[in-house]
């Protein structure tokens, strides 16, 4: 497993960890490691989903979490973990791009019917600007992700640390 949890052009850094026990009690182990006195308020679960968060305090408008969920596979139990945008600026950036988009394919069919009645298809000249908002968008992600690196490592310190109380002497091999 890469220890690099930054990589240029990746929106989302994931992750993943075998777990050596079933389903059930890995979810059970790592929610007692949660409500520990060490990381209690730091992490949340619901089901099989864990979520580690910065604190209020520490938070910037760039400040991702970290999403974990135990899923069985044919080899046995793995913990997926993902680093993205707090829910709420990751769905501004969604909405952007789908407005962006929408306006960009109105703009092509307003362009085709403009060239069609034999005039000037200059709402064409939406689609490069839609493009240009669009790669401006992901240049401002990669630059709000390299400002939240420190952020990211100490929540996968904290997952680490989750794993070691949950997973006790096996917690080694599991992170190695």
């Amino acid at each position: 497993m890469s220890r690099n949890v930054l990589k240029i052009f990746q929106l989302q850094p994931a992750f993943t960890i075998d777990v050596p026990v079933e389903q059930k009690q890995a979810i059970e182990r790592l929610k007692t490691a949660i409500a520990s006195d060490e990381l209690r308020g730091l992490a949340e679960s619901a089901g099989s989903v864990f979520d580690f968060k910065i604190a209020r305090a520490e938070r910037r408008f760039w400040s991702p979490h970290l999403s974990a969920q135990f899923s069985e596979t044919d080899s046995g139990v793995k913990l997926f973990a993902r680093f993205s945008p707090r829910p709420e600026v990751w769905t501004m950036f969604i909405a952007i791009y789908f407005v962006v988009a929408i306006l960009m394919g109105l703009a092509m069919i307003v362009g085709y019917v403009q060239w069609t009645l034999g005039y000037s298809p200059w709402s064409l000249a939406v689609v490069p600007i839609g493009a240009f908002l669009i790669a401006c968008l992901h240049l401002a992600s990669m630059i709000g992700q390299s400002l939240s690196a420190d952020q990211m490592a100490l929540l996968r310190e904290r997952l680490d640390r989750s794993i070691e109380i949950a997973f006790g002497e096996q917690s080694s091999d599991l992170l190695a």
